[in-house]
């Protein structure tokens, strides 16, 4: 294991401000897939029946995951980020973008947090559904307790479904000689587990990987701002979950708005800012729409917005 929080000298173009910015992955080794944009319930949500996505699917989201995988080896390798409510279809998706012969192909499921987007999704790797043999899950030690302590998920691992390996706050975990995954603890709610980001290096690029954070100011007071995390990476995928006060009691969910989050990274120069790809947007956001006035303010200030489909070099 090895700490990664150094600073990175990688070579690579980031990412466009455009919401589809798309890398020419037919040459990378190594790519990330966005599986899904939104926050936990996705889009539409239940009690939403005015919702246009349920008339018109090109404007439902699904909730926020992405995958990385390894083209290299004989056999490909497919880590999944985060196992959502809409697993089936999002690991269907995956199957389209970077096919695979193995049963359900996935070589490990990285989990954030114990919030119903992030984790529930588990339950279709269980006896009644995949029956998956051992599929490697890695959680943080609170993370691992909920699990195995609760039902259904303690069964799980009963039935050796799933085999939980501990992951360490800022420890690597080292899938290939020259990829890795660090997790990194964030304050967020914290009813059931703690909450981690991931650092997600690559043979050549880095990706911050964190969909969930009660505010950038309780991440300074905790000793890392986020600024630092993006200067060596060349790709943040960074919580979106509100765009201003769109909803009422906003504030009972605790979460960085993206007007604050473009007002505090607005001293970042031009290449900084278009690493940042917000992700994780709850339903009522108004950015979630491609030709919306916001998502329009979001690219003019020279940052975007995740898109499922979207596929990174790293």
């Amino acid at each position: 294991m090895r700490l990664v929080f150094a600073a990175i000298l990688l070579i690579g173009c980031a990412a466009a401000a455009g919401d589809a910015a798309t890398d020419d992955t037919g040459a990378c080794g190594v790519s990330l897939l966005v599986l899904g944009t939104a926050q936990d319930a996705g889009k539409p949500q239940l009690g939403h029946p005015e919702d246009p996505a349920w008339q018109d699917p090109s404007l439902a989201r699904l909730a926020t995951s992405i995958a990385v995988v390894d083209t290299r080896g004989k056999r490909l390798q497919r880590w999944l980020f985060d196992a959502t409510p809409d697993v089936k279809l999002q690991l269907q998706r995956l199957d389209e973008t970077y096919p695979t012969t193995d049963y359900v192909g996935l070589a490990g499921i990285f989990l954030t947090h114990a919030h119903m987007g992030h984790y529930t999704g588990l339950m279709h790797f269980g006896h009644e559904a995949a029956r998956t043999d051992r599929l490697p899950v890695y959680a943080m030690p609170e993370m691992r307790r909920f699990l195995e302590s609760n039902g259904p998920w303690g069964q799980l691992v009963d039935y050796e479904n799933i085999a939980i390996t501990t992951m360490a706050d800022r420890m690597a975990v080292v899938l290939t000689e020259d990829l890795s995954v660090t997790p990194f603890l964030v304050p967020h709610r914290r009813e059931y587990s703690e909450t981690v980001g991931f650092i997600i290096e690559g043979p050549e690029r880095s990706a911050i990987f964190l969909p969930d954070i009660n505010s950038w100011r309780a991440f300074d007071e905790q000793g890392t701002r986020i600024e630092s995390l993006i200067a060596n990476a060349q790709i943040a995928f960074l919580d979106a979950t509100f765009y201003g006060d769109e909803l009422p009691n906003i504030s009972a969910f605790p979460h960085p708005k993206i007007l604050e989050s473009m007002q505090r990274f607005d001293g970042l120069d031009a290449a900084e800012k278009s690493k940042v790809r917000f992700i994780h947007l709850n339903h009522s956001n108004p950015a979630l729409l491609a030709g919306s006035a916001e998502r329009r303010a979001i690219s003019g200030r020279g940052f975007a917005v995740a898109s499922e489909g979207e596929r990174h070099c790293l």
